[in-house]
């Protein structure tokens, strides 16, 4: 390797290296070169690569780059809109669906946008989004996000998503926002055939993604897992958020979620789910067995009271489970360090403060997530593993007097980086995105969500 490619940066103040039992010793820094890291460098030592830059890291706790594993971008231009404040899930949806039918590619251009820088500048260096929301006009919807995307920087996995049954068959979205099944079909193999990368290092990769049990038909669901097998990408929906769900499941198809989902073909290793909270101890075990992934959204579950996701429960019974923000109408935020943080809180609850540490919780944003989307080359700094670096500065009132940098990144609050590396390319530096500038995006954003949510 050319020693005109590696950097030394050196001496953090605190740095995971990823993996909730990870020891490798980097205290001393990482050697990156050629978008890849080349060397950790330990505690008293110098590097063994031949160094051409050295940049200071002491005022840095650093971590591996956040990955986000579930999101609805477009619900950023409905943030805490009134009629669906204070509501569980279902009447939330259909408060929001009658907003959203309105949705057009200039508002998902600048939500999607808007959603990554909020995720980057919180540490993120994979996002994800589940778009399911085809009005008209709006059929190259993941088209628009792929565009918007290569702006910003980031890795993206885009999920498209699906809705094939409105109100007048029963289900909760309008009918104007729905397609019919070859349609989705058709465009879920185009999309993966325009845009999914394989290779390693991929920036852009597709998965399919049916909105939910309520959502499509058997069928559908069907069909999109024998679709995903011969095109070899990954299935994702939601399933087990809410006991209402449950009892939905039971009324439409005499059987509960996950003997849905087993049905239907979806219970294998490419699959992942959203939210995962409302299962039985067996279905765990099958789920696990099956070596499920799992988003686990713990803002969203709290501020819809749905519930608890088992982490803990699913990671023995062999699921992967990674974190997510979730929807911005849901969570209200796309902050990716401070869901770590709620992550932390809300598990302790279940599981007990010696068994969640901040380094579970980290794990579940790096490398869990990391295993559930089957990128084994991001997640970790380790010799190898891509350059996806997060770089959280030490220096606000809230970390004052902290002994142990990496907790203090959980526990004391961080919420922004200073520096962002993707693919060991400087993304943001001096808390600054290289190509966007944030107040003229939330002009033009905050002026879409007014058209939009005044448009009913």
């Amino acid at each position: 390797m050319k020693a005109s490619n590696n950097i030394w940066l050196k001496h953090p103040a605190g740095i995971f290296t990823g993996g909730a039992t990870n020891s490798d010793d980097a205290s001393n820094g990482i050697v990156v070169g050629n978008k890849k890291i080349v060397e950790l460098v330990g505690k008293g030592k110098e590097p063994k690569t031949a160094i051409t830059q050295v940049i200071d890291c002491r005022a840095f706790a650093i971590t591996p780059g956040l990955i986000n594993i579930h999101h609805h971008f477009y619900q950023t231009l409905t943030r805490c809109v009134p009629e669906a404040l204070n509501k569980p899930l279902f009447p939330w949806l259909k408060s929001l669906y009658q907003v959203w039918k309105n949705l057009d590619a200039d508002m998902l251009e600048s939500a999607t946008k808007l959603a990554a820088l909020e995720l980057m500048m919180s540490g993120a260096t994979t996002v994800c989004d589940h778009h399911y929301v085809f009005p008209n006009g709006l059929e190259n919807a993941i088209d628009i996000q792929v565009s918007a995307l290569q702006l910003l920087g980031c890795r993206a996995v885009l999920t498209r998503g699906s809705m094939s049954l409105g109100e007048k068959d029963g289900g909760l979205p309008p009918d104007t926002v729905i397609q019919n099944e070859d349609t989705i079909l058709l465009d879920s193999e185009r999309v993966v055939s325009a845009f999914h990368q394989t290779h390693e290092g991929a920036m852009m990769q597709i998965a399919l993604a049916p909105c939910s049990p309520f959502s499509v038909s058997t069928q559908l669901m069907k069909d999109t897992a024998s679709l995903a097998k011969s095109l070899n990408v990954l299935l994702h929906t939601h399933l087990g958020e809410t006991e209402d769900e449950d009892a939905f499941c039971v009324r439409q198809f005499g059987m509960r979620p996950v003997d849905y989902l087993a049905s239907c073909g979806w219970l294998e290793e490419r699959t992942w789910l959203a939210h995962a909270i409302h299962f039985t101890p067996e279905e765990i075990v099958r789920l696990g067995k099956a070596k499920v992934g799992i988003a686990h959204c713990p803002s969203s579950n709290m501020l819809l009271a749905s519930g608890i996701c088992p982490t803990l429960d699913l990671v023995k019974a062999g699921c992967k489970v990674g974190l997510a923000v979730d929807g911005s109408a849901s969570n209200d935020s796309s902050n990716m360090i401070q869901e770590v943080r709620q992550s932390l809180l809300q598990q302790r609850l279940k599981y007990g403060a010696e068994a969640i540490t901040a380094k579970t919780v980290l794990d579940y944003a790096t490398k869990g997530a990391a295993n559930v989307l089957a990128r084994p080359d991001i997640g970790e700094i380790a010799v190898g593993m891509q350059a996806d670096l997060a770089f959280f500065n030490l220096d606000a009132l809230r970390f004052s007097g902290v002994g142990d940098p990496i907790a203090a990144l959980v526990q004391c609050g961080a919420h922004t980086v200073g520096k962002l590396m993707v693919a060991g390319d400087w993304i943001i530096e001096n808390g600054h995105h290289k190509n966007i500038d944030p107040m003229d995006l939330m002009a033009q954003h905050q002026a879409f969500a007014r058209k939009l949510q005044f448009a009913r």
